[in-house]
């Protein structure tokens, strides 16, 4: 068991970048740019504001780095493709099942960008900014979202303390639904008011969807920086959208399996740099195959 155990341990992966700290010149985006597939480069060029454009290359560089790391595919024959609602996922058939179910999800806001795997158990991931677009006050920011929340949720949201108290506590709990809409695969609106969480601290985190009580689901919050917290919802595969859940590998489990799955240790976020990204693409583009020596390009 223990060695079962640590072989699912490594595909549990926490990885984040902080894109405030790197401010590429032309030149170096065009180069991080290359070393993604062609038919990626559009969805990054499409943005007009550098910071967007700088948001989307660092999504996908995540994306292809931490595949490659995780499963040691050759680059060229990893392929990453999008549900309709939008939701990452991997094709990885002829490479055999490394993980019964390696999955992925990814998001960025402020001057974060991460990414979340799990070698069985559904992920989902949001990152939140404490901030509001200008012009409004927190009280009109929040106030349009009130329907996404539980009276429970919206109470204790409103009661918080001083406006930034409540400005945080909002966008606390809103990590949270998000990342659970994201796991399941259902796109980030259509499955929020039907979630309500619970909490002791925030530390203990627990959830209702109907009124029935999660059990086959887990969550965390993460503090990344500077008024900026991502949230981490584990779950079963079963809960997937029909979309998501055909591009699964296999989606029931006995009991055992699955308990040994959602129990996986919860691992903090690894901060990493541009240039380890870069680094790691490089090593993939340059990764032999093993029986015929030829470098794949």
């Amino acid at each position: 068991m223990a060695a079962i155990l640590s072989m699912e341990e490594e595909g549990v992966r926490r990885w984040v970048v902080n894109i405030s700290k790197w401010d590429p010149l032309p030149h170096d985006f065009s180069s991080s740019l290359s070393l993604l597939p062609s038919h990626q480069h559009s969805s990054i060029t499409r943005f007009i504001k550098m910071e967007d454009r700088k948001r989307a290359l660092v999504s996908r560089m995540l994306q292809y780095a931490l595949v490659y790391d995780v499963m040691k595919i050759p680059f060229p024959q990893i392929i990453i493709k999008r549900t309709l609602e939008g939701k990452p996922y991997l094709e990885y058939d002829e490479f055999g099942c490394k993980f019964p179910n390696f999955n992925f999800n990814v998001s960025h806001h402020g001057d974060y960008v991460a990414i979340a795997s799990e070698p069985l158990c559904l992920v989902g991931l949001d990152i939140v900014s404490f901030d509001i677009p200008k012009g409004e006050t927190i009280a009109e920011f929040i106030r349009c979202f009130s329907s996404y929340f539980s009276n429970l949720e919206w109470d204790n949201i409103l009661n918080a303390g001083t406006p930034d108290d409540v400005l945080i506590e909002f966008y606390r709990y809103w990590s949270l639904k998000e990342a659970y809409a994201k796991a399941v695969g259902s796109g980030v609106t259509k499955e929020l008011n039907k979630v309500e969480f619970s909490h002791t601290s925030w530390t203990d985190i627990s959830a209702k969807v109907d009124g029935k009580v999660m059990t086959e689901w887990r969550f965390w919050l993460f503090e990344l920086g500077e008024r900026h917290r991502a949230s981490i919802a584990r779950g079963h595969p079963r809960s997937a959208v029909m979309s998501y859940k055909s591009t699964l590998k296999k989606v029931e489990f006995s009991e055992d399996e699955y308990l040994l799955g959602l129990n996986l240790p919860s691992v903090d976020f690894d901060n990493i740099s541009v240039e380890q990204l870069v680094s790691i693409l490089q090593k993939a583009l340059d990764f032999k195959d093993s029986h015929t020596g030829q470098v794949l390009m």
